[in-house]
C-alpha cells in the first residue's frame, strides 16, 4: 500500500486527520434522472431514510446531489437544485449531527443554501469555475472538493484529449489551488478529484487510476470516484449500472492500495465489507476506522 505522510483536511467546523483506510462517501441522488437509480431518492422522505441508512452501514460523508452529472445530461435551475437538496441536508443535520454532508453542486447559491443547511464540504465538479464559489468557501471555511472536469456534462464526452491526462490534471489541481488561494480559501479547505469519466476515455480513466500516487504527491486528501461508472459497463458488457459492483469494488480497492483518502460510492456496505477484509489483509495493525475526525460533534451546534 502506498505510504503518505498524515494529511489534515478543514470542513467547516471539524478537521479529518486521514490515518488508514479510505473514508467512504456515500452517494445520495434527489434527482429524478439518475445513471445508476433511476430516482429511487427524488422523495426527500426516501432520501433522508436511505442517507442514515448509509450512515448505519459505515459511511462516514453523504454526498447529497440534486442534479444529474452523467454524460449528456441537462442542467436544472438554482431553484429547484436548492429545493431537492436542502430539505435533505436539513434534516440529515438534525437526525446525524455527528456525519459529514457534502452538497454535490456546482452552483454558488445551491452552494451556500446547502452550507447555511448544515453541509460541510462543497463537492464541486467543477473545480471552483463557478462566479463565487471560492469566495464562498473562504467565507465559510467549507470543505472543497475540487474535481477536473473538461467542458460541462452536455459536452465533456466528445472526443476529449490531453497532452498527457495525468500532467494535465495535476497542472489542473495546481492551477484552481492556487487561484483558490487568491480568494482566500486555505489549502487545507482542498481535495483533489481526478474526475473519473468527467471528460475522459476509458484509457485516460484507468491510467488515473494507475497513477493514483502521482496525485498524492500534491498532500492534499485524494477522492476517487469509480462507482458503477460507465466505463465497467463498456469493458465488461455490463449495460446495468447496478451490474457493475463487482468491478466497482475491484477498482476502488485498487485506488485504496495506491493511496486514495477518500472512496464516493453508491453500495457503501459492500464496500465497507470489502474494505474490512482488505484491510485485515494489507496492514498489520488494521483499524476498520479509516481515519479519525477531530471536531464532529461541533457541527450539531453549528
Amino acid at each position: 500500500m502506498t505510504k503518505t505522510k498524515e494529511i489534515i483536511w478543514s470542513c467547516g467546523g471539524c478537521e479529518i486527520q486521514f490515518s488508514g483506510m479510505p473514508l467512504i462517501m456515500g452517494i445520495l441522488n434527489v434527482t429524478p434522472d439518475s445513471f445508476s437509480d433511476g430516482g429511487r431518492w427524488f422523495d426527500s422522505g426516501a432520501a433522508v431514510k436511505r442517507g442514515i441508512e448509509m450512515a448505519e452501514q459505515g459511511a462516514q460523508i453523504i454526498d447529497v446531489g440534486g442534479e444529474s452529472t452523467r454524460p449528456g445530461s441537462q442542467f436544472v435551475g438554482a431553484a429547484e437544485e436548492i429545493r431537492r437538496t436542502v430539505p435533505v441536508i436539513r434534516e440529515l443535520r438534525k437526525q446525524l449531527p455527528e456525519i459529514l454532508i457534502s452538497v454535490d453542486t456546482w452552483r454558488t447559491e445551491t452552494a451556500r443554501a446547502a452550507v447555511a443547511a448544515g453541509a460541510n464540504i462543497i463537492n464541486d465538479i467543477a473545480g471552483l469555475r463557478g462566479l463565487g464559489m471560492a469566495e464562498l468557501a473562504a467565507d465559510t471555511g467549507a470543505g472543497v472538493v475540487l474535481m477536473h472536469m473538461t467542458g460541462t456534462p452536455e459536452t465533456m464526452q466528445l472526443n476529449p484529449q490531453y497532452t498527457d491526462v495525468v500532467t494535465d490534471v495535476k497542472k489542473f489541481f495546481e492551477m484552481q489551488a492556487a487561484f483558490a488561494a487568491d480568494c482566500g480559501v486555505r489549502r487545507e479547505q482542498l481535495c483533489f478529484d481526478p474526475g473519473i469519466g468527467f471528460g475522459k476515455t476509458d484509457e485516460h480513466n484507468l491510467t488515473l487510476l494507475k497513477t493514483v500516487p502521482e496525485f498524492i504527491k500534491l498532500e492534499r486528501p485524494v477522492l476517487i470516484g469509480v462507482s458503477r461508472k460507465s466505463m465497467f459497463g463498456r469493458l465488461l458488457g455490463r449495460e446495468n449500472p447496478c451490474d457493475r459492483l463487482a468491478a466497482s469494488l475491484a477498482a476502488g480497492m485498487f485506488a485504496a492500495l495506491r493511496g486514495a483518502h477518500i472512496l464516493r460510492v453508491h453500495d457503501v456496505l459492500e464496500t465497507v465489507d470489502a474494505m474490512k477484509i482488505f484491510n485485515q489483509l494489507t496492514t498489520d495493525d488494521a483499524d476498520i476506522n479509516g481515519c479519525s475526525t477531530v471536531g464532529v460533534q461541533s457541527l450539531a451546534r453549528r
